[in-house]
């Protein structure tokens, strides 16, 4: 996968997800995207592993305003 294609993977998770702007993801650094996924989703107690698509689906249920 390409960098553009990676990154707007990412945006349209950060977006769809956190509920963040085009312009607000671009300003986040990578330590602050992971950090914020890894609050979310419990990684970093020994799972690297990113966001499955179950539970980014149930984070839209838990969070349906983004």
């Amino acid at each position: 996968m390409t960098f553009a294609e990676q990154a707007a993977r990412l945006s349209g998770m950060a977006g769809a997800v956190l509920g963040w702007s085009p312009d607000r993801f671009w300003r986040a650094t990578p330590a602050e995207l992971h950090a914020v996924v890894a609050a979310m989703t419990g990684a970093g107690r020994g799972e690297g592993d990113p966001p499955s698509p179950a539970t980014l689906a149930r984070l839209r249920e838990m969070y349906p305003d983004g």
